[in-house]
């Protein structure tokens, strides 16, 4: 084992699997190589419970669970359990995580030479930073959304003394870490613009574990388990049913293509499902089906039965920094690609060779799927050149050691480039 594999890094997250989503998918799967290079990983989490707020059978009643698994021990303590709605219930939620990861982890949770906090939750950063400072350990702050931005945009906060107070604690979280990771370089860039010392930012985007993909793959069963007739295609959305990610668009475009032989599909949980569900119901579209969220060891077999997938946001002038992770797991599977995207996706998936047109223009959309539909040939030559695009930039393996070197930096072992 090599000097700088020595290290202890403690991971601090609000989400973790067993619960589903992109943030429990790279937190997971770091955890997993930083393991298998060396590190010696130890990840602080809550009960599992997002985004439905009953924790999993087998968590309940508990304080605090010990595991072990890919390598990695995680450390899992109460928390108030709420669903992912209401942005009241939601901040008791991360509060009571903020202070339980404090006084039931610190002592199983044992040394650390590199304490990791991946934010969102905003509160995970205050439980790091004690944990950082009673284990006297250097901190990395992750930052997989601009937060409080991204609310202040949607209209979730508005007064504006709170927007200040939250701001200030922001820029406060990023001058107490040694070190600083964004996923997207329009992060990068707000940071810098607010004063974050360049030298200490860094660009490690989302990715995927290829592996897990099977371009190949026959999705026959599952197309069959989706409902899909024979001759459809099936148009397939998978993943969060947010506030972000302007599905009511979706389905509006879905409903222009009925009867035409093209079926959307809809996977997923989330704050706006039921609005989402109510707008499917009032186009009355028989060609829409909407389905629960999946674990995520049943994504793969769910993309190898889709014909096309879809990338939507919402058009906020902030989400043009935003890159939804699905992006690349649709690459990954060899899947022909639109994005209802605007800013960084959209560059990402124009140079995956990937659809694109605005967001939230159901028109524009409905348009784009009718015309792969009827097009076969184009959309297995698209889903060949997205699953090289994303071998040759974004292999989570490879972003993992990338991660390392931030490691490095923070314990005296090398320095890192920038972005």
């Amino acid at each position: 084992m090599t000097a700088r594999g020595a290290r202890r890094i403690l991971l601090v997250t609000h989400y973790f699997p067993p619960e589903i989503g992109a943030p429990q998918s790279r937190l997971s799967e770091l955890a997993r190589y930083w393991s298998q290079g060396g590190e010696a990983v130890t990840v602080l989490t809550g009960m599992p419970n997002h985004p439905t707020g009953i924790v999993h059978a087998g968590y309940r009643g508990r304080f605090r669970i010990v595991e072990t698994q890919d390598g990695y021990r995680t450390v899992r303590t109460w928390l108030y359990a709420t669903p992912n709605e209401g942005i009241v219930r939601k901040t008791l939620g991360h509060l009571s995580f903020m202070a339980t990861s404090v006084i039931l982890g610190m002592r199983p949770t044992g040394p650390a030479d590199v304490v990791v906090v991946s934010s969102p939750t905003f509160f995970s950063i205050f439980s790091a930073w004690i944990l950082a400072k009673v284990k006297r350990a250097p901190l990395v702050v992750e930052v997989r959304d601009l937060w409080p931005a991204i609310f202040v945009e949607l209209g979730v906060i508005t007064d504006r003394r709170v927007i200040w107070l939250l701001e200030r604690l922001e820029l406060w979280a990023y001058r107490s870490a040694a070190q600083v990771v964004v996923v997207t370089d329009g992060f990068r860039q707000d940071l810098l613009r607010r004063g974050v010392p360049a030298e200490k930012v860094h660009v490690i985007r989302n990715g995927v574990d290829l592996e897990r993909f099977d371009v190949g793959a026959d999705g026959s069963v599952a197309r069959r388990q989706l409902g899909v007739a024979d001759g459809e295609v099936l148009v397939l959305y998978l993943g969060a049913h947010g506030i972000s990610h302007g599905l009511e668009s979706v389905v509006e475009a879905g409903a222009a293509l009925d009867g035409e032989g093209i079926r959307l599909v809809l996977v997923g949980e989330g704050a706006a499902k039921s609005r989402v569900a109510a707008r499917a119901a009032e186009l009355g579209a028989g060609n829409l089906t909407m389905l629960a969220g999946v674990p995520g060891a049943e994504v793969p077999g769910l993309l190898a039965a889709a014909d096309i997938c879809l990338v939507p946001l919402r058009d906020v002038p902030l989400f043009s920094s935003f890159i939804p992770s699905k992006i690349f797991e649709y690459l990954a599977a060899g899947k022909a690609v639109v994005g209802s995207v605007a800013g960084e996706p959209a560059a990402i998936l124009g140079d995956a060779g990937a659809v694109v047109v605005g967001p939230e223009d159901p028109e524009r959309l409905a348009a784009s799927i009718r015309s792969l539909a009827a097009d076969p040939e184009r959309r297995r030559k698209m889903g060949e050149e997205g699953r090289r695009f994303v071998e040759e930039h974004f292999d989570r393996a490879r972003l993992a050691e990338d991660y390392r070197l931030v490691f490095d930096a923070c314990t005296g072992a090398g320095t890192v480039g920038h972005a």
